[in-house]
């Protein structure tokens, strides 16, 4: 209990007398009880004022957290998919976080391979390099291993040294102070605190097991080897652990150097559509695609194939939802918003009651004022949203896996567009679309029947069933960004919120003294 105080104190400490809070009270005022905490946290007889005046909020902001390490990065990069909580203008800000720490000592890193891998793997790495990227999390090297008698460039994913019990430690700290902050101001709950403290930890801690990213890395693998354009490393299983990933090396250029690409002769519109395509064909044809598809994970290889990175987060749809998502988007693209009611209505997205001129009439409203932009300008991510928004009022009940795929379609046509300002997201993805629709078999009749869980395409993996199951869940309350009470991790919240009501008054008791502490300490 002492411990999670005193965490709980550091934290609002750091809290208190970084520039992150001045820059967020700008964009979202908390109740005075807050801000008076804090300001009770930030006394201090050192006048310095570290921040730097001449840049902007934006940057002094993601400096601040950045600062502040693994908790508050995970965090920041969490909070700014929830827009509901922090407002949108603090929400794309956040966006801008980049999640880059220095990285541990190489010798360090040595003693966790062999720890991980046992001593006759480890000595089958060779021209193990210093780390070439380092995040919050984990860190890479590039080596080469000896695979049976080949010897192979690889990257090396190594995770930090203790870094689930230091992030668990803080996000319980946080956990409790967010308790404190709802239990003393009604207001304050229906932003869900705790709840989106407790999602923040699921998730962070399925991304802190490796054989979990590799397990994703090798079914998207297998998916998509056919794939003309597209490039997935191959997993190295004798050298990956919990704490260890180890893939092919991506010799190539990152899909954010435009100039670089056109000095290789690369065409830059053609990789602007494949980007959208092989996004869209992932999706509505194997129902699991890459949910992090930013600048910073795409590479163009010598071949000219699109080489993603970092299978962290992927994103399930089953077929349901496939069919759901093709069929509207090529319902819009057609203009055929009648077909598009039927859908809804006929795959039991709506109530069966629901009239469907009506429900016509509303997807009209989202589809024409499309038609009278520019096609270039029109985003199918913002398209989907707003169907959400719409079919919402229909009674629609919440699709977390389209919620993410949502997301994630808007910084895919946002990659396409940077290469190529005039790509026409709806010409590029008409093709995808038609041929999957003519590939399968009459699914509004037999919708039921198409029926696959999620947890039957899991049960493939090798070796990693229950594990990718939980991993799994996990990143289905990422995209609906709540904890569904039928789950299992609704059970372990409740018990949370339990412990935590325990602690609160001899926390609030504690605080108070420490507080004083503070002021002679720090």
């Amino acid at each position: 209990m002492i411990k999670k105080i005193f965490t709980l104190f550091k934290i609002a400490r750091t809290l208190a007398v970084s520039d992150a809070l001045k820059i967020i009270y700008k964009f979202h005022k908390p109740p005075l009880f807050i801000r008076v905490f804090f300001k009770i946290f930030s006394i201090s007889f050192d006048k310095t004022n570290s921040g730097n005046m001449n840049i902007s909020d934006e940057e002094r902001l993601c400096k601040s957290i950045q600062s502040m390490g693994t908790s508050f990065i995970k965090l920041g990069q969490f909070l700014s998919t929830r827009p509901d909580i922090i407002g949108d203008k603090l929400a794309s800000n956040l966006e801008k976080l980049q999640d880059r720490v220095p990285p541990f000592p190489t010798d360090t890193a040595k003693q966790i391979l062999k720890r991980n891998l046992g001593e006759e793997n480890y000595n089958l790495i060779i021209n193990f390099s210093e780390p070439v990227a380092a995040a919050s999390i984990a860190q890479v090297h590039k080596a080469q291993i000896n695979d049976n008698g080949t010897i192979k460039d690889v990257a090396i994913k190594i995770l930090r040294p203790n870094i689930k019990k230091i992030f668990n430690d803080q996000i319980e700290a946080l956990m409790l102070l967010a308790y404190i902050i709802e239990s003393l101001n009604n207001k304050t709950k229906r932003l869900r605190l705790v709840e989106v403290v407790f999602l923040l930890k699921q998730i962070t801690n399925h991304e802190m097991d490796l054989r979990f990213e590799a397990a994703a890395a090798n079914e998207y693998a297998e998916n998509t080897k056919n794939d003309v354009g597209f490039s997935v490393p191959k997993i190295y299983w004798n050298f990956t652990s919990e704490e260890v990933l180890t893939l092919d090396w991506v010799e190539g250029i990152s899909i954010r150097e435009r100039n670089k690409l056109e000095e290789k002769n690369i065409n830059i519109k053609l990789i602007a559509s494949d980007v959208i395509q092989h996004f869209l064909r992932h999706a509505v044809r194997d129902g699991f695609f890459h949910a992090d598809m930013h600048q910073g994970n795409l590479f163009i290889n010598e071949n000219g194939q699109i080489v993603p990175v970092d299978f962290g987060i992927m994103g399930r749809v089953d077929k349901i939802n496939r069919r759901f998502l093709a069929e509207i988007l090529y319902g819009f693209i057609q203009r055929d918003y009648k077909k598009v009611a039927e859908v809804h209505i006929l795959a039991g997205l709506v109530p069966k009651n629901t009239q469907m001129e009506s429900l016509s009439q509303a997807l009209r409203s989202i589809g024409e004022p499309i038609f009278g932009q520019k096609v270039k300008d029109i985003s199918g991510g913002k398209l989907l949203k707003q169907l959400f928004d719409i079919t919402e009022k229909f009674n629609m009940q919440t699709q977390p896996q389209l919620l993410m795929l949502q997301k994630t379609m808007v910084v895919v046509e946002g990659v396409a567009r940077k290469l190529n300002p005039d790509t026409n997201i709806w010409d590029t993805s008409k093709p995808v679309l038609e041929k999957w629709l003519k590939e399968t078999k009459d699914p509004i009749s037999n919708l039921t029947d198409s029926l696959k869980s999620t947890a039957d395409a899991i049960n493939k993996l090798p070796d990693l069933p229950e594990m990718m199951e939980k991993a799994n869940q996990a990143l289905t309350f990422l995209a609906s960004g709540g904890i569904p009470q039928s789950s299992n991790s609704y059970s372990a919240f409740k018990d949370k919120q339990l412990e935590l009501k325990s602690f609160r008054n001899q926390t609030i008791i504690g605080i108070i003294a420490l507080v004083f502490f503070s002021i002679l300490v720090f």
